[in-house]
């Protein structure tokens, strides 16, 4: 655990500190640590959706899809630099060009998915549910969503993110954010 403190918070969500928690040494990575908390998040996820119905769960995704246009937590925090990938990504973003955004996006995903973005979002997703600023079933959705291996939340993250950096999208706050 080479970022964490002892008298810190461990990294997997658990809310204890690092030593009474995974703060041992040779503990678990990080990216398994993100595959823990994105395995009980779900978990508790299901348990929250039990009672919920097919048409509320299609009517609850749709919101999830559109999360990341309307909190800033919720788009994928980009690399300063961008590959060749996400660039032509993000040019197709920029020319409103539909089916070239479909045929790039998997590219670009493939190399910024990973269990700690994906538990990165997860946490954001709880933790505007918890403020009450996002209805927890959608939430839930979101958690259930991430921990499946094509997310549309995921997908949905990066295509906004990528779109208010280029101006094509305004920010969740409505600021036009252009950077070339």
């Amino acid at each position: 655990m080479a970022g964490c403190g002892r008298n810190e918070r461990c990294e997997c969500g658990s809310g204890t500190k690092a030593k009474h928690c995974c703060g041992v040494r040779r503990g678990p990575a990080p990216t398994e640590l993100a595959k823990a908390f994105l395995a009980e998040q779900r978990r508790r996820a299901a348990l929250r959706l039990l009672r919920v119905t097919r048409d509320d769960f299609d009517r609850l995704f749709d919101e999830v899809i559109d999360l990341p246009r309307h909190d800033v937590a919720l788009q994928l925090r980009l690399p300063r630099l961008l590959s060749p990938e996400l660039e032509e990504l993000r040019v197709a973003i920029d020319d409103d060009d539909e089916d070239g955004v479909d045929e790039l996006v998997g590219p670009a995903l493939a190399q910024l998915d990973d269990p700690r973005a994906r538990a990165e979002l997860a946490r954001a997703a709880l933790a505007l549910a918890e403020a009450g600023r996002i209805d927890p079933q959608v939430a839930a959705v979101a958690v259930i969503d991430l921990t499946t291996a094509s997310s549309a939340l995921l997908r949905s993250s990066v295509v906004q993110a990528l779109a208010v950096s280029v101006g094509a999208a305004r920010t969740p706050a409505g600021l036009l954010v252009v950077s070339r």
